[in-house]
């Protein structure tokens, strides 16, 4: 018994420097392997993968771009003819614009540009495109203190001012857009009319860039200033201005609103009904800079989430 229990002492002492150094390894190993995959966790927690959303199934997105589409208190009018008579909009330009991604414009919209049409304006996700080229030829021609008198011109006058995309970049016009530039009285204001909607828009900023509606430098900004004249025209009030802007801006920048929906559930609790419409347009949180703040916020919560693709770019 005490040579088989020496025998195992020494065998353990042989032996023993060895296991100590594999164990301590191998608690290493363990110890690394947990920073590593602690950090890897971290990591996906601020970088989730984005989740694209069904619209059938996303009230968030209902919300922002509802499926009724939303209505203001002013009617097309003869809009559309005057536009076609006067060669801001060439009809076959415009319609190509469809027949190119192979679609054809429904009939309803072709009545717009060629009739008289007594109906409201209400903005859809099938006509969200249609409305914003529609409203940036109206608001290019239509004659206005903001195109005359405001940024647009303030620093090259009107030799410079045809060079943003929202004058040298219509090209769904006869000839060239600066030849059609705030010339025609499409929609006649008063100025307190006009006042208001210099007011209004100039608190009324959009995701592509860090300026104004009352700086119309893009189609979204242009478009939006003739909607606001238009709403002026019919009495409307600044509230019901502002609320305008937030639907329309929503159905043309779906992913930056889907997005301010998103932070104001997450953040402050709020839906998106609820979120007053002249602090959602406000530079602080509907301007470039703001929505690249935004988008920041959400990943580093991972909140990310992709909304079905709508409304169009800066261009035609």
């Amino acid at each position: 018994m005490n040579k088989r229990k020496g025998l195992v002492s020494n065998v353990l002492n042989q032996y023993a420097i060895p296991l100590l150094g594999i164990s301590l390894a191998i608690n290493l190993l363990l110890i690394v392997s947990g920073i590593v995959k602690t950090k890897s966790n971290s990591l996906s927690s601020t970088n989730k993968t984005t989740v694209k959303v069904d619209p059938s199934k996303d009230n968030l997105f209902n919300e922002i771009n509802p499926e009724k589409g939303f209505e203001i208190n002013a009617k097309f009018g003869d809009l559309g003819p005057k536009m076609l008579s006067l060669g801001v909009i060439d009809y076959d330009k415009f319609k190509s614009t469809y027949e190119k991604s192979g679609q054809k414009i429904p009939a309803e919209l072709d009545g717009i540009l060629k009739n008289t049409v007594n109906k409201k304006v209400k903005i859809t996700r099938d006509n969200s495109y249609f409305l914003l080229n529609f409203f940036w030829a109206v608001g290019l021609a239509n004659k206005s203190k903001i195109l005359d008198e405001g940024e647009i011109v303030k620093y090259g006058g009107l030799k410079e001012a045809g060079n943003f995309a929202s004058t040298g970049g219509w090209s769904l016009a006869k000839s060239n857009p600066m030849e059609y530039y705030s010339k025609a009285s499409l929609i006649p204001l008063t100025k307190e009319q006009e006042d208001l909607v210099a007011k209004v828009s100039s608190n009324v900023y959009r995701p592509c860039c860090d300026n104004s509606t009352a700086f119309p430098d893009c189609n979204h900004g242009m478009a939006l200033l003739a909607v606001f004249q238009l709403m002026a025209s019919n009495n409307a009030t600044e509230n019901q201005m502002y609320e305008a802007g937030k639907y329309f801006n929503a159905f043309w920048f779906p992913g930056n609103y889907y997005d301010l929906a998103l932070y104001f559930k997450n953040k402050e609790g709020k839906s998106f009904k609820n979120i007053p419409a002249q602090v959602l347009l406000g530079k602080d949180y509907s301007s470039a800079t703001a929505s690249q703040t935004v988008k920041q916020w959400l990943a580093e919560k991972g909140l990310i989430q992709e909304p079905p693709k709508q409304g169009g770019g800066c261009g035609v």
